[in-house]
């Protein structure tokens, strides 16, 4: 007599839904020099995104409630000679970010 033994996972039965197109973000430009480090960051408030970005790095803040097509000249955190690598936002206050970039430069 066999009896096999089947490994059950608590994951078997759950099925993800894809969101609507009108509650995604669309037409960002998401950066491909962000080798080791997140391409984004998000807090309670905003999300913001490491972007393509000619004569430098620059990033995008978003607030969460709005969603959909984003313009492409919608306004960009730049600064830095380099391209951005990595972002954070303050884990104390909400509407502090963080940016570091390739020209070994960080911003807050």
């Amino acid at each position: 007599m066999s009896f096999r033994v089947v490994r059950s996972s608590k994951f078997r039965h759950v099925y993800g839904q894809a969101l609507k197109r009108e509650q995604c973000y669309d037409n960002i430009r998401v950066s491909k020099s962000s080798w080791d480090s997140t391409f984004c960051a998000v807090n309670p408030k905003f999300l913001a995104i490491i972007v393509e970005s000619a004569g430098g790095g620059a990033f995008i803040v978003l607030p969460h409630n709005k969603v959909g097509r984003i313009a492409a000249d919608h306004a960009l955190v730049g600064g830095h000679k380099g391209p951005v690598l990595d972002i954070a936002w303050c884990p104390h206050n909400d509407n502090v970010i963080a940016s570091g970039s390739e020209d070994c430069v960080v911003k807050v």
